[in-house]
This record gives C-alpha cells, sequence and structure tokens, in this order.
C-alpha cells in the first residue's frame, strides 16, 4: 500500500514515538511517509514551518495536504482512522485512559524542559530541583498506580507512559528511576515487550 499520509519525524523524540506506536499497533504503519525532520528550539525549521508555523514535531500531513498537530491530536485521529481501541469511548476506562495520556504528556513537558535547562552553560540550580522533585514525585504516584495499571487495557494512557518512562531511560540513565519505582518499572517490562515498543525504541544517529 502507498504511503497516504506525511509524518514529520525524529527517532529522539518521544512525541513522534507515541504517534509511531499508535501506527504500529492500529496497522498505518504502510501508510506514513516518514520525513526526517530537526526540530530545535533556537533554530525554526523551514521544512516544517511550511507545515506547522510553531516547527514542531510530530506533524502530520493527511491525504488532502491538511495538517494536524500535536502527539495527542494525531494519535486520536489515527485510532479513529482505524477504528481502534485506544481512545476508550466514554465511562470509566475513557477518563482513566484520559488522565493516564495527560499524565504521561505532562512528565514528558517536564523532563523535556529539565534537559533543556541542564544543557545550559548556566543552568539554574532552582529549576533543575524543581524538575527533579516533579519527576520524583510522579514515579512515586505512578508506583503505587501500577497494580491499576497492570490490570487496564492497552490504551493511549498506558502507551503514552510508557513513552515518558522510556525517554527517562534515554536521557536521565543517571536518575535510575526503577530503584524508587519497582512495581511500576516490573509493569513497564511487560509493556516494553510490545512489538510496537520494540521497534519504536529511541536511538541516536
Amino acid at each position: 500500500m502507498a504511503a497516504t499520509m506525511r509524518l514529520h519525524w525524529s527517532p529522539k523524540s518521544p512525541y513522534v514515538r507515541k504517534v509511531m506506536v499508535c501506527a504500529h499497533e492500529l496497522g498505518l504503519l504502510p501508510r506514513l511517509e516518514l520525513v526526517r525532520s530537526v526540530a530545535a528550539m533556537l533554530k525554526p525549521n523551514p521544512a516544517i514551518m511550511a507545515d506547522n508555523p510553531l516547527s514542531k514535531i510530530p506533524t502530520l500531513v493527511r491525504e488532502d495536504g491538511s495538517t494536524l498537530f500535536d502527539s495527542a491530536v494525531i494519535c486520536e485521529y489515527l485510532n479513529e482512522l482505524a477504528a481502534g481501541p485506544l481512545f476508550p469511548s466514554q465511562g470509566e476506562p475513557r477518563w482513566q485512559a484520559l488522565r493516564w495520556h495527560a499524565f504521561g504528556d505532562g512528565l514528558l513537558d517536564a523532563l523535556i524542559l529539565w534537559r533543556n535547562e541542564r544543557e545550559r552553560a548556566v543552568p539554574l540550580q532552582a529549576l533543575v530541583d524543581a524538575f527533579e522533585l516533579k519527576t520524583r514525585a510522579s514515579l512515586e504516584l505512578l508506583d503505587e498506580e501500577a497494580a491499576a495499571l497492570g490490570q487496564a487495557p492497552f490504551t493511549i494512557g498506558s502507551l503514552t507512559l510508557g513513552c515518558a518512562l522510556g525517554y527517562l531511560d534515554y536521557r536521565f540513565a543517571a536518575l535510575r528511576w526503577r530503584e524508587q519505582a519497582p512495581r511500576l518499572a516490573a509493569w513497564y517490562a511487560g509493556l516494553s515487550r510490545r512489538p510496537s515498543f520494540q521497534a519504536t525504541e529511541a536511538v541516536d544517529g
């Protein structure tokens, strides 16, 4: 099947990974043309801006040339396109999935800001400390919810939390988060065995 949609893509972005995991899970990968795109905060990319003036990835260009961004919107679009199960339609399963989705995105936002701050020539220590505090508090709560995660079906919520934990491994290995959250680590070990996660693990280059 010829690709019918273009995705501004990077192997390092956890938000792009969310979309790619969705595409794998929903059988939509053959319909995506992956366009290698670098989105740097201080260097807006004209190629991305032609489709997304915010110069952010992921950005999806649909068959008709219209665009969708950000990852939350693209994931929901792909799920609807495939009539998939990743976004429960109603009731408590929906709110549970959306809460974990927002939690995972919020954790990723904090981690990326933390990484940006620590890469500065002179990081502001108060910010670095605040991001670490938020991250560790998030891990503590998620460790308490590990049993619920294990009992819940695979949805956009568990998918997004998995991408956030994968980003911790990729950019914050020194944090050794598994020591603080062993129950969460056990849940994530199972999630990581899904083919969609193995195929989308962050790589350099």
